[in-house]
């Protein structure tokens, strides 16, 4: 099989379809990420999870997904765990914050021991975005809180449970999407805030989480940095997120279908690798656009695949916690 391509990509449904079974085969991309429309429950999403380990014989192969809670949780009850937003954490943090600590890495380990016992080794937590007043809601109670103090000391012990439970964490979305007018699924935002309003702010959780293994970079367009392109196309943007912000992590470009975007799938695969990021992601599974997105794609560099091994090194050994009990005691932290 040929060396993995730098792209984490989606797929149709809840198995492998013959046509995906050999693009798969043929291409190697490095990783997968997994939505609802995948998961149809704990066995099926086992079986998937071994199915696509198998495919690409790399027992260490990414498998992802979007597992925050509230609004973005690709598995919900009654099956798995319930999960609050983010916010919810952050409001906590501002009455009790040692509590607030206790309460979210609970809440981490409960993800962390459902996603491992389903394959799935990569969850895109914590959301670092710090929502300005006025702003698009995409983000809302996703984030933590207004303030980026708070923001990055959760942020921190959701990176640490998350690492420690053996789950890789994805920080979300670099350099920061909480000031964005629109959705970047639906247009691309543009922020011109002043840089320096901009490294007190939006950047700081970032800047603060700089050690951070994975992050994902945002479809917003910030005119201090570049007045063309979005941070996940531009050179000038992903350059100062590695030597101004720090982070030295794996990059991972947001998904590649998202309509801040224009431009053919292969371009767009190109630009952001051409830019810096060490991973392209494409999400809604359409095979046609995946076959366009691989095109762009180069093989996984030695600088990024440096980057994946460190974020390896990060990680703990792998628990079995009762879960009902870390339920209990978030709760219980939440409300007394």
């Amino acid at each position: 099989m040929a060396p993995p391509l730098a792209l984490i990509t989606g797929l149709k449904g809840t198995v492998i379809t013959p046509d995906e079974r050999k693009f798969f085969r043929a291409a190697n991309p490095f990783g997968f990420i997994l939505f609802k429309r995948n998961c149809a429950g704990r066995a099926q999403i086992k079986k998937l999870t071994d199915d696509l380990r198998t495919l690409t014989g790399r027992a260490d192969t990414p498998i992802l997904i979007d597992q925050e809670g509230g609004r973005v949780a690709r598995l919900r009850p009654p099956e798995f765990a319930p999960l609050p937003p983010m916010q919810v954490f952050g409001d906590l943090y501002q009455k009790n914050p040692a509590r607030a600590k206790k309460a979210l890495t609970a809440n981490v380990q409960i993800i962390a021991a459902e996603l491992y016992a389903l394959g799935i080794n990569v969850d895109c937590i914590p959301v670092l975005d710090v929502p300005a007043r006025g702003a698009n809601n995409i983000i809302g109670d996703r984030a933590f809180s207004r303030a980026p103090a708070i923001v990055a000391a959760l942020g921190a012990v959701a990176v640490d449970a998350a690492l420690a439970a053996g789950l890789i964490p994805i920080v979300k979305h670099i350099p920061g999407h909480g000031r964005a007018a629109c959705d970047s699924h639906l247009s691309l935002p543009t922020v011109t805030t002043p840089l320096a309003t901009l490294e007190k702010t939006d950047f700081a959780p970032f800047h603060a989480l700089r050690d951070a293994p994975w992050a994902m970079l945002a479809h917003v367009r910030y005119t201090a940095l570049d007045q063309k392109l979005p941070a996940s196309l531009s050179l000038e943007t992903i350059a100062y997120i590695r030597a101004q912000i720090g982070f030295s992590g794996v990059l991972i470009g947001d998904d590649l279908s998202m309509k801040a975007l224009r431009g053919s799938y292969q371009s767009r695969a190109e630009k952001t690798l051409a830019a810096g990021a060490d991973l392209a992601l494409h999400c809604n599974g359409d095979l046609r656009q995946i076959e366009k997105v691989a095109e762009g794609c180069c093989e996984i560099s030695t600088d990024s695949a440096r980057r994946i091994r460190a974020a390896r090194a990060c990680l703990g050994a792998p628990t079995a916690p009762n879960i009902a009990e870390l339920l209990a005691q978030r709760d219980k932290l939440l409300v007394s």
